[in-house]
């Protein structure tokens, strides 16, 4: 039991995982370095944690882009 909840949770990670490389590449990063990529997140992680407006700009931005793919 203890085997497969095990098994579980780390296909559970690596699809997350998969998920996330797939927003970068979406953003149109994918050849970025990635000391600049977690720069940018951890820039952005500041951001949105000090101003909401700027969480609800972000994530108008990003809803716009998940919606033009439809």
């Amino acid at each position: 039991m203890q085997k497969m909840s095990t098994a579980e949770a780390r296909k559970k990670d690596a699809r997350e995982k998969i998920e996330l490389g797939g927003l970068i590449v979406k953003a149109g990063l994918r050849y970025e370095k990635r000391a600049l990529l977690l720069g940018l997140l951890i820039d952005a992680s500041a951001r949105i944690k000090a101003d909401e407006a700027e969480r609800t700009r972000l994530s108008e931005l990003g809803a716009k882009a998940f919606a033009d793919d439809a």
